[in-house]
This record gives C-alpha cells, structure tokens and sequence, in this order.
C-alpha cells in the first residue's frame, strides 16, 4: 500500500506543480520532481527548507535535503519570496491520492474492518518517514489537517465500498446433509455454519 500511494504521489505531484507553481521558486527548490517535495512536510506547510545562513556552506551557496541546490545564479533568479501555492497544489495531490487509495484498498484489503488498520499505518509510516527526512516532527497545523483529512477520506469511503460489497454477495451457508461436504470440510469465512433441514 506505501509503495502505490508513493507511487500515486510521484504520479500527480510533478506535473501538477510544473503547471502551477511559481518556477523560479520551484526550481530554487530542486525542480518539481524532487522527492522533498512528496518527504518534506514543509513544502506543503509553506515553511522554507532550506538556509543560507550556514557557517559552513560557501558564500551565496543553498543546501536543501542534504545537497546543494544553488549557489548564487539560482539565488538571483528568486526573489527569496516562497511560493503559497505549492502547498495547495501538494495538499491537492495528496486529497487525490487519498482517493486513488480507496480503489487499492477495496481490491487488495477488501475486508471493512481491516481498512483504519491499513490507513492508519500507511500515514504513521510516512509521518515517520517525514520526520526522518526532515530531521523535524511536523508542527504545521495545515499538514495536520490534510493527514486527517485523508485518513478520514480513505477510510469512510473504502469501508462503505466493502461494506456495500458485502451485502451484495451476500453469505454463502454450507447445507450438512451432504456427505461430499462434510468429506471436503468446506467452512464459510465465518465458521462453521451448518443448516439444519
């Protein structure tokens, strides 16, 4: 599930950020396709990611992610300005994710009570990888509410898609007057539920 949600990010993030994003700012920041922007919780928080005022980093020289974006000329193409609309676009992406994840989860999980389970890890393993990555637990009340809301989303939605599946297959009861059956042991998901006739 981590991989397709990644996956799905990688997908929507890019192209959605080199149609809306300010590209001055965005290639400041290692171009729409850095992975920092799908990793760094600050992009779609708005804060900046990187500094400048690093005792030892040469001079007009930017490190973002742990390797050095600009020195300089990329500096006097930017107005230093961060762009809010990148965590729009990256909030997007991530509410469109949240809604591909809902068609993985109903066909691989397809199970309505194991859906918060799988949700819950899937944003707990990228909240730890997040904080991994940035070397800082996220403070942005912003992503906070974009992390519920698609924790919220993914799960009302699959669990009523399982659940509406359910009914409409329906239970399926195994009569206990055949011998081949018994022989067999066949067992419904829920036990064994013999009709007596």
């Amino acid at each position: 599930m981590q991989t397709l949600h990644y996956l799905t990010l990688a997908f929507l993030t890019p192209p959605l950020l080199t149609l809306f994003a300010e590209p001055s700012s965005l290639e400041y920041e290692g171009g729409a396709a850095n992975v920092g922007m799908i990793m760094d919780w600050r992009h779609m928080a708005g804060k900046p990611t990187s500094t400048t005022a690093d005792p030892w980093a040469t001079l007009n020289s930017v490190w973002s992610g742990g390797r050095q974006v600009g020195v300089g000329e990329v500096e006097d193409r930017w107005n230093t300005q961060l762009d809010p609309r990148r965590g729009w676009i990256i909030a997007a992406c991530w509410i469109g994710a949240s809604c591909v994840n809902v068609f993985y989860l109903y066909t691989l999980v397809r199970r309505p009570r194991l859906i918060l389970d799988f949700t819950l890890t899937l944003l707990f393993n990228h909240l730890l990888l997040t904080t991994y990555y940035t070397a800082s637990v996220p403070t942005s009340l912003f992503f906070w509410l974009i992390m519920a809301a698609c924790a919220i989303l993914m799960v009302a939605a699959t669990e009523q898609l399982c659940v509406r599946r359910e009914m409409r297959e329906g239970l399926t009861v195994i009569s206990g007057t055949t011998s081949r059956a018994r022989e067999a042991g066949d067992e419904v998901e829920m036990g064994s539920l013999l009709r007596r006739d």
